[in-house]
């Protein structure tokens, strides 16, 4: 009687084979969103720390250029100016609004001593992302490996590799149940948090950073309803550097061609200045809410756009391969059943004369005759 063969898992079903190809792609396609919509969270923090950062430094570099002038150019004028009264005190006046335009800078560099940092909030993020990523990778790996390597047991007929990959597909099983129940999880919190994210985070920022909901509402919301809390003293710093320049050219006018001794002093403080007014002018820029409202929308639409929709599609990935695992470990006893008692005994052929079992017929054969 003719022996029944199984030929490359034929009694297998094949379509767990091709779902859990579809899903590994769908795994792949979602690992990479998600990682893009971190990396586009983390440049916008990045971006975000640099602004601030550029505040701070203008500020405190104007402020000493301010201190410096004071202590020296101005203190230098006064005592060469001192036999003409009116001269004096226009010195003496150009250095109290040198320190009014140095208090109210100060005052602009909001984020100097926050305990809570953009930069080492986007180092975090990257770090975890990068550790994320790499396990979604070596699990979408290790299913595919699985899986071809099941395939080619069940064509080979090897009882041994059948068993192996029985083990690891429920591995495999364990841990697409729990990548799969922590998608979830993450998935519904995160929609929860996208659906109204604003007020979420102007409370945790007031919360960390202790700075004052009119700074955080002008920046998180940026519009017309919401003014800037930096108005008054930029417009105070605008009127005391024009005084300081209206006050620098009378005493130019004034003193150059009597108190020859007084250009050079009177020439660095229009240096002084002019760099001033070009921080100031930067200053200007960087404090208006649209750069730093900007990269929050774009960290919003990375996180909530690009990494839910990867997490969605990770969802799926975990769904559809925990079913086709299921599947196919439920269709495994039903293939073994079909093994022959030995893996050698396919490779033999019943016509080949050097067959043991063919030369006992023979033996048989030769005998009854």
């Amino acid at each position: 009687m003719e022996k029944v063969r199984f030929w490359r898992g034929r009694e297998f079903p094949k379509g767990s084979h091709l779902v859990r190809s579809t899903g590994i792609g769908i795994g792949f396609y979602g690992n990479s969103e998600t990682s893009d919509g971190v990396s586009q969270l983390s440049s916008a923090l990045l971006h975000a720390n640099h602004t601030l950062s550029t505040i701070d430094h203008l500020v405190l570099e104007t402020v000493e250029r301010l201190g410096e002038a004071v202590r020296t150019e101005l203190t230098t004028l006064e005592e060469v100016l001192e036999p003409r009264t009116e001269l004096v005190a226009a010195a003496r006046g150009a250095q109290l609004q040198a320190e009014v335009v140095a208090q109210q800078l100060q005052g602009l560099a909001f984020w100097q001593g926050v305990p809570l940092s953009p930069l080492q909030v986007a180092e975090d993020v990257s770090f975890m992302e990068e550790y994320r990523w790499l396990a979604y990778v070596l699990l979408l790996l290790l299913e595919l490996l699985v899986c071809l390597f099941t395939l080619l047991g069940l064509a080979k007929q090897s009882k041994w590799l059948v068993i192996v990959m029985t083990v690891m597909s429920l591995l495999v099983l364990v841990l697409s149940w729990g990548s799969m129940g922590l998608e979830a999880a993450t998935a519904v919190g995160l929609s929860d948090f996208c659906s109204n994210p604003d007020p979420y985070i102007l409370n945790l920022t007031q919360e960390e950073t202790g700075l004052s909901s009119d700074i955080l509402s002008y920046y998180f919301l940026c519009n017309q309803a919401v003014s800037n809390p930096f108005q008054q003293r930029l417009s105070l710093s605008q009127r005391a550097l024009a005084s300081i320049h209206s006050q620098l050219l009378g005493m130019e006018r004034g003193a150059v061609r009597q108190f020859p001794s007084a250009q050079k002093p009177l020439l660095s403080l229009e240096e002084t200045l002019n760099v001033t007014e070009g921080n100031f002018h930067q200053l200007v820029a960087l404090l208006h809410c649209r750069g730093l409202h900007k990269d929050y929308g774009a960290a919003l639409r990375g996180l909530c756009e690009d990494a839910l929709e990867g997490l969605l599609f990770l969802l799926l990935f975990s769904l559809l391969s925990a079913g086709a695992l299921a599947t196919a470990l439920c269709s495994l006893p039903q293939a073994w059943a079909l093994f022959p008692p030995s893996d050698d005994y396919d490779d033999t052929d019943d016509d080949d004369p050097f067959n043991p079992q063919e030369s006992k017929r023979f033996v048989q054969w030769q005998s009854s005759i």
